[in-house]
Formats: structure tokens, C-alpha cells, sequence
């Protein structure tokens, strides 16, 4: 571990459970427990699987004019987003490119701001220059922890009877076991399941207490990852990135009609002039033929042997049973179906383009 590595307050319960710790982002996490990563990948899809997703950075923003500022960063309406609903948003730059993907809730008198690790060192400095008249505070003493499974709501049910009630991208505060908590139906697996902003000093408390059922078992980010790349869902970084617009990576949809119309965001006119005329590449779902995985940085060709891409998240999908992969090719390749070539470890290997998500998402809408 480098020294600079901090530790979320459910370190040493990782360690307990033997949990393997990396470095991830500056964060020392475990990337899988004795079940291993594909265990863990089965136990998500099947029951229900615990992340600790405490790394994140959670932000408050006080200030009636929170909303409307947060526009000017972000593609997404938020003036109009109802109390205890979130959004999926995209801090944007000048070439359309993105900074960041985020989660944003209406909490009533105050917005609550989910950010990725990596860029919170970028990200506070932002919204805090933007947002001028609005408090920007990091929550630093609370920790974050993801249940996602078919089995979630079974298991956070009784100790949270709330949480039941709410359906997908709905977000409520409440108490579980007796602490204040943030309950969001939301996650990062394709699952149905919650994310629960929890005090440091309970967070272990309420990990033990949903492990201790039987349909539970913690996973790392090694599950987490392939997880998510079957959901068809973006890691920034790898997937999403400064020179990635929201239309070439196939976020269109994140982007509300008044914002598509109106702009008034950085990069609005080349995001607004792709929304009306497509772009010149797209992010598409990749599916090797033979069992070797194409990683990130892998070459994709077109059947004539002309580069038109390249693979930006790949690995083993355990529920597909084969290798999957997402990566970027040019508009004109890009439809399912398509037959591509990729170059694993300096060999060609036969692919076709494919629809995302690989695997059907499971939201309770």
C-alpha cells in the first residue's frame, strides 16, 4: 500500500472477513473475499451482495439557488427535479467532454451529491467556484455501502421498513438501528438495490447486520466490476472522460428535454449539435467470439483490417458465461450485429458488436 492510502471506517471488518486490500484511488479496499470475484458476481445477481462504497465522496449543498447553479455545470434539470428523487448527472467541459459522472438528490432543503472517488479533488473546487451562493460541505463522517441484489429489499425491509416503499432513483432520510440515515434506491450493478449514507461510527454496525443474513455476503470492486460492465454501465476514467462526449457514450438519455433545448451548459453547442446529427463514434457492447476477455486498450478493427476503436472495459462476464467488453467504434460500424475484429495480445479475434446492456437491468420502477 502506498502511504498516502486512507482506510473507510469498515477497514478492518474487510479485514475480518478476508477481504484482499488494493489501493483503489487512494483508498485501500478489498477487491475480493474468500468467495472470489465471480462467487461474489453470482451471489449480486442471485441474492444480494454488500459493497462498501464509503471511497465516494458525499456533498451537501445548502442554498435556494443550489438547483439553478448546478445547471450551469451539468446538462441535467435539476430546478424541476422533485424532493426525494435523484439523477443521474454529468459535470460537462467546454469541448463537451465529460469531467465527471455523478448522482444528484433532491433532499428537500438541500441537494445530495454522490461523487466519484478519484475527482472529488476536482470536483469540490468546481462546484465550489460555480455555485456562489451556495454552501459546499463534504460529509466526511459518513461512510457509504451499497446492497444490491433481487434479495435487498428483503434484507433491509426489517430494519428499515421505509425502505421498501421506495422505487427506483427514489431517495428518503431514516433511521436504521437506530441511526440517521440516507436511503437511496439506486446502484451501480443493474440490480435492483440501495446505497445508505450512514455515520462512520455505525457503519460497521449495520454491515455486520445485513451480512448476518443468510442471503448477504460481501463483494469487492472486482464483482463490482463486472457487474456493472454487464449492466452496460460507464466507469469513468476507462468508459467516460474529458475527451468523451455524453452522446458518443451513449447518455443521451440523461439529458432532459428543457437542457437539450435551452443549453446553458459548457460544451452545450457541440453536445446540442450531436444530440441533432449523431457523432462520429459511439460506445457499443463488444462480444468476443472465442473465451479470451479483450481488456481495456485493445485495438478494434473493422472485418477489413482498418482500426476504427478501441476497448475501453473488458473482462469475464460470469452470467454471460464468456468474455464482454465496451468500447468506442466509428458511427458507421457501429450498429448490432456488426462483425469487428479485435487484437488480443497481437492476434485477431473475431467479434460482433452487440447492444447493451448485456444482461437485463432489474430495477423496482
Amino acid at each position: 500500500m502506498t502511504q498516502a492510502s486512507r482506510r473507510t471506517p469498515l477497514y478492518d471488518l474487510h479485514v475480518e472477513l478476508g477481504g484482499k486490500m488494493v489501493d483503489f484511488a487512494g483508498w485501500e479496499m478489498p477487491v475480493h473475499y474468500p468467495l472470489g470475484i465471480m462467487g461474489e458476481h453470482q451471489h449480486c445477481r442471485n441474492k444480494a451482495a454488500l459493497f462498501d462504497v464509503s471511497h465516494m465522496g458525499q456533498v451537501l449543498l445548502h442554498g435556494d439557488a443550489a438547483a439553478a447553479q448546478m445547471e450551469t455545470l451539468c446538462p441535467q434539470d435539476f430546478t424541476t427535479l422533485p424532493q426525494g428523487k435523484a439523477r443521474y448527472a454529468l459535470f460537462t467541459n467546454d469541448t463537451g467532454g465529460i469531467l465527471d459522472d455523478l448522482i444528484v438528490s433532491n433532499a428537500g432543503d438541500h441537494l445530495y451529491v454522490v461523487v466519484n472517488a478519484a475527482l472529488r479533488d476536482q470536483d469540490l473546487p468546481l462546484m465550489r467556484a460555480a455555485l456562489t451562493d451556495v454552501t459546499v460541505t463534504e460529509l466526511t463522517d459518513y461512510a457509504l455501502l451499497a446492497l444490491q441484489g433481487p434479495a435487498a429489499e428483503s434484507i433491509l425491509a426489517p430494519l428499515c421498513p421505509a425502505a421498501a416503499d421506495l422505487t427506483f432513483m427514489q431517495t428518503i432520510q431514516a433511521d436504521i438501528l437506530g441511526s440517521p440515515c440516507r436511503i437511496s434506491r439506486l446502484g451501480y450493478t443493474g440490480e435492483d438495490g440501495y446505497e445508505i449514507s450512514i455515520p462512520n461510527d455505525n457503519a460497521t454496525t449495520l454491515a455486520r447486520a445485513l451480512l448476518a443474513q443468510d442471503n448477504c455476503a460481501p463483494a469487492g470492486l472486482g464483482a463490482r466490476d463486472s457487474l456493472r460492465i454487464e449492466a452496460g454501465l460507464c466507469l469513468y476514467g476507462n468508459d467516460i472522460s474529458q475527451t468523451t462526449t455524453p452522446v458518443e457514450a451513449g447518455l443521451s438519455w440523461a439529458i432532459q428535454k428543457r437542457r437539450r433545448t435551452n443549453g446553458g451548459f459548457p460544451g452545450a453547442e457541440i453536445i446540442q449539435n450531436q444530440l441533432q446529427n449523431g457523432a462520429p463514434r459511439k460506445l457499443v457492447g463488444l462480444k468476443p467470439a472465442g473465451r479470451a476477455p479483450a481488456r481495456a486498450g485493445v485495438e478494434i478493427q473493422s472485418a477489413q483490417g482498418a482500426k476504427i476503436g478501441e476497448v475501453t472495459s473488458g473482462g469475464f462476464g460470469p452470467t454471460i458465461g464468456g468474455p464482454v467488453a465496451m468500447g468506442y467504434v466509428s458511427a458507421a460500424q457501429a450498429a448490432p450485429g456488426t462483425d469487428i475484429t479485435l487484437i488480443i495480445r497481437g492476434k485477431p479475434q473475431p467479434a460482433t458488436v452487440v447492444a447493451l446492456p448485456f444482461v437485463p437491468q432489474n430495477y423496482k420502477r
